[in-house]
């Protein structure tokens, strides 16, 4: 079967592989769509710590069934959607049901060959039927649960003045599902052509050169009550926590190498709640597909590029370096 093979950093590769081994309890599915996610660009680009290659990339991905294998609940044809994240099951985080944050957490396409291949095989436990969505939605499910998670873990209430920074795909999804909770929403970003599109998203949305403004300052007055870090630089991870007011939460969403820094001072001066926010759960991938379904989140805006599999070495790297006006691409099967 086909699949696209990053044999090294800079180097994408349409290769024939063997069909994937099934064995007891996994389910063969016929990969649809693949979202392309900022890891899969950093894997491009050699800057993915601890990366091993060659790798097949991609772990946004929707499909069918092509052989259920005697799982219960799925036959042929059925639509899925993927959940990328192989736990263990035992672990003391696993047994709490965070599946999500695994003592020996594997994700497919990163830590083992991933979904960008005609076929792939999984847990039964890692499909979800995509009832009600399009199978291309359903390949965008899985970044838009890591905002869903974020914003569950946050415990955010009706009517809080939330505060995303960034606004790529993951920031977006936060913004999305902040306002689904009923957060009141403004979002900051550095990056003009990511203002503009947050803004045709129906959000409020700063620049970092409008945060000593009169506009930002009367928004954030003593400062915000949720504030959520999409942005992975831990020079705004370290400086959001100063956009908190006193007895806000601060969640970090983003994740880079590298050591945060807050004056303890004021942490504490502000009695702040600070979480992280890894990878989501079934609940959030639920979640997600509902509020598809509801028509809350406008996905034909997110989905704003695609290509052909036999055209992802071509156009994956032209991606990489220009980016302007893309939020998420989209590998048609």
């Amino acid at each position: 079967m086909k699949a696209v093979s990053c044999a090294a950093p800079g180097e994408l590769a349409l290769i024939d592989i063997p069909a994937p081994q099934n064995q007891p309890g996994w389910v063969r599915v016929r990969i649809r769509h693949i979202g392309i996610c900022g890891t899969d660009y950093h894997i491009f680009e050699g800057t993915h710590p601890f990366l091993e290659y060659p790798r097949i990339m991609g772990h946004e991905l929707s499909g069918t069934v092509v052989d259920a294998n005697g799982a219960a609940g799925f036959a042929a044809g059925d639509p899925v959607v993927i959940n990328p994240y192989l736990n263990c099951g035992h672990c003391p985080a696993c047994l709490e049901g965070k599946t999500n944050c695994c003592e020996t957490l594997k994700v497919i396409g990163v830590h083992s060959d991933g979904g960008m291949a005609e076929e792939i095989v999984m847990p039964a436990g890692n499909l979800y039927p995509a009832t009600g969505i399009s199978l291309r939605d359903a390949a965008m499910v899985e970044f838009l649960a890591i905002g869903a998670h974020a914003v569950r873990r946050s415990e955010l209430k009706s009517g809080a003045r939330t505060l995303v920074v960034g606004s790529g795909p993951i920031g977006l999804g936060v913004a999305f599902f902040a306002k689904i909770a009923g957060g009141d929403v403004t979002v900051v970003d550095a990056a003009p052509d990511k203002l503009a599109a947050t803004r045709a998203l129906g959000f409020a949305a700063f620049g970092v050169d409008e945060l000593e403004g009169d506009a930002f300052k009367a928004v954030k007055r003593s400062g915000f009550d949720a504030v959520f870090d999409a942005t992975g630089s831990i020079r705004a991870m370290n400086a959001s926590l100063f956009h908190c007011r006193s007895g806000a939460s601060y969640t970090l969403v983003g994740v880079i190498k590298g050591d945060l820094v807050w004056p303890d001072p004021e942490v504490h001066r502000r009695e702040l709640t600070i979480r992280a926010s890894r990878n989501a759960t079934r609940q959030d991938f639920d979640h997600v597909m509902g509020s598809i379904r509801k028509g809350l989140v406008p996905t034909d805006k997110l989905a704003t590029h695609s290509t052909s599999f036999d055209r992802v070495p071509v156009d994956m790297p032209h991606w990489t370096h220009h980016r302007e006006g893309l939020i998420k691409a989209i590998i048609n099967l």
